[in-house]
């Protein structure tokens, strides 16, 4: 039985905020060694971000993905038609990646040297690592796990808080293929 990776984030989020009361961020030296075990696991989640990519050049899979992405949440938008490639598909999820850590590093900087907060320095080392790792392109150009099952493209948009928000999930297969052709919403091959 494989647990929810939210409910684990929970739990660490939990115990961690209980282990940082008892943290003396004062001291200058722990201050020091807790930004130390941040910087050090963004140069660890950027550099497996890096191994990705190279490994996603590398193998150029141009097998044509086609699948219908739902229309935003709210948005009275038709559902649109997607054709791609692995290759392009797994590089704009790389790029979504790095979006995600650069604005979670940059709201980081502005809480801890603006606003002076400490306690959030040492979940924030511990959560994006622990979610980098959790990832569908690491399971599969990293961890050499077959693209089956949930790892078959194109994978579920990751939900908001608690698995809650997004846009829906895209669907690949045949009927609603053919239905977005149809409705003549998309089919641009994306490069």
């Amino acid at each position: 039985m494989a647990l929810n990776p939210q409910i684990t984030n929970l739990v660490i989020i939990l115990g961690m905020m209980q282990v940082s009361k008892k943290i003396p961020f004062d001291d200058p030296q722990v201050l020091l060694g807790v930004r130390i075990l941040y910087i050090v696991t963004n140069i660890i989640i950027a550099g497996v971000y890096l191994y990705l990519q190279t490994k996603i050049n590398a193998k150029k899979d141009l097998t044509t993905l086609k699948y219908v992405e739902p229309a935003p949440m709210g948005s009275a938008d038709e559902p649109k038609l997607i054709t791609t490639t692995v290759h392009s598909y797994d590089l704009q999820q790389l790029r979504a990646l790095w979006k995600s850590q650069l604005m979670g590093v940059g709201m980081m900087g502005v809480m801890h040297l603006y606003f002076k907060y400490t306690n959030p320095l040492l979940i924030q080392s511990i959560i994006p690592l622990k979610g980098a790792f959790e990832g569908n392109l690491v399971k599969i150009h990293l961890f050499g796990n077959p693209a089956i099952g949930d790892l078959k493209r194109p994978w579920k948009a990751a939900g908001g808080l608690m698995g809650m928000g997004g846009q829906g999930e895209p669907k690949a297969d045949k009927k609603s293929i053919e239905q977005a052709e149809r409705a003549g919403s998309g089919g641009v091959k994306e490069e």
